[in-house]
């Protein structure tokens, strides 16, 4: 039997769980409701809005207490966290780093700001992120481990790093990943930008990288205005990290000495203000975020053709953005869905273009990429704000 597929199932199936406000409902909102005010009211208040401050500290001590590693670094947004921890991991110029081809470009711009290489890696349905069996199979053809760890043998070049990136809040098969770093003498590095509040076997996320990278823009599921940060259970690594993104300043009363090339990367206090209030929220965001999930999941189970991407198992994840996947055979129906859907005052989007497709990394080595080029046509990201979960149901 062929299944008929209707883009206005997909749009009635959208109206039925949100709230019809009679403008637009946006992809992902912010939400203010707790102590956001009185905190940043005390940084003007104080005079202490800059990037010195008690809420800079106190933001990365409960950070870090949240996500489970030993230290957190706050910086200025999620790439700057990406960059530094490659750097802090020792990319060099010339290095390849594995990344995923979906993802955001941000993973791909701090791998350039090192001058190494990105190296594209394909996809697993399931998770969304990076196919630890499939990369170890294309590894086995492609690599050779000698004395200075695992070089490309196509390229000459030394790869150093993988960076996994968990999709939308869904975690990547980390364990299996884990293994087939020690295997190949990779280090990980994960890419945890959309992943607060997402559990891998009980554990958060950024736990098995040498360094995690977190964001708290705007549109993440606790937003800081603009920020990041740096997660690590290395005492060493977060010192160094802390020390280079606060432009390498060695510590004295008047004078301004710096012992290393660094960067203006700090999180200004006003910006940790917000997080800190943010933070005191963020299990009622996931819980409210949860049902929203599972809303979808239970109105688009009646909806041929298509599917609500849910958390892999053994994991818990955050449902940052909801995403929809149309069946493989409907994938030219994507852009009609988005379009009858913006249409309708309802903000939809697809996954990001492939990276390779990008004008300046179309020469970059990669291996196949046909789920992740399959993945691309068929995604689409549906309204995920915590306020669509945190009141009535809209049936």
């Amino acid at each position: 039997m062929t299944t008929t597929f209707d883009k206005n199932l997909i749009l009635d199936a959208l109206r039925s769980v949100l709230p019809a406000t009679g403008g637009v409902v946006a992809l992902h909102e912010p939400n203010f409701s707790g102590n956001e005010w009185a905190y940043v009211k005390e940084c003007i208040d104080t005079g202490w809005v800059s990037s010195v401050g008690k809420f800079v500290d106190r933001f990365e001590r409960e950070l870090a207490a949240y996500t489970g590693v030993k230290r957190a670094v706050a910086v200025v947004n999620g790439t700057a966290a990406l960059h530094i921890s490659l750097l802090c991991a020792g990319v060099q110029p010339g290095d390849e780093v594995l990344i995923p081809a979906l993802t955001f470009i941000a993973t791909a711009n701090a791998v350039c700001y090192c001058g190494a290489v990105p190296h594209f890696i394909d996809t697993n349905e399931e998770t969304l992120g990076a196919d630890p069996q499939k990369l170890a199979a294309y590894l086995e053809r492609i690599a050779a481990i000698d004395a200075a760890g695992c070089r490309n043998r196509i390229t000459g070049r030394r790869i150093k790093v993988v960076v996994p990136m968990h999709t939308f809040g869904h975690p990547v098969d980390l364990d299996p990943l884990a293994e087939v770093c020690r295997r190949f003498s990779l280090v990980m590095i994960e890419d945890a930008a959309e992943s607060l509040g997402s559990l891998y076997k009980g554990r958060h996320t950024g736990q098995w990288g040498l360094l995690s990278a977190v964001s708290f823009n705007g549109n993440k599921t606790i937003t800081t205005g603009g920020g990041g940060a740096i997660l690590t259970d290395d005492e060493e690594l977060a010192t160094r990290a802390k020390h280079i993104t606060t432009t390498a300043k060695v510590p004295h009363p008047w004078e301004f000495n710096h012992n290393l090339v660094g960067y203006n990367y700090r999180m200004p206090n006003l910006n940790a203000a917000l997080g800190c209030a943010q933070l005191e929220q963020l299990p009622g965001f996931l819980l409210a975020k949860r049902k929203l999930a599972q809303r979808y999941q239970e109105v688009f189970a009646a909806v041929p053709g298509i599917r609500v991407v849910a958390e892999p198992p053994g994991c818990q994840s955050n449902y940052w953005l909801n995403a929809l996947l149309l069946d493989a055979e409907f994938s030219d129906q994507r852009d009609a869905v988005l379009q009858v859907s913006n249409d309708a005052g309802i903000m939809t989007r697809p996954a990001w273009t492939l990276m390779h497709r990008l004008p300046m990394f179309k020469e970059c080595p990669r291996m196949d990429l046909s789920v992740a080029e399959s993945l691309e046509r068929r995604l689409i990201n549906i309204p995920s704000s915590v306020v669509l979960g945190a009141g009535p149901d809209h049936a």
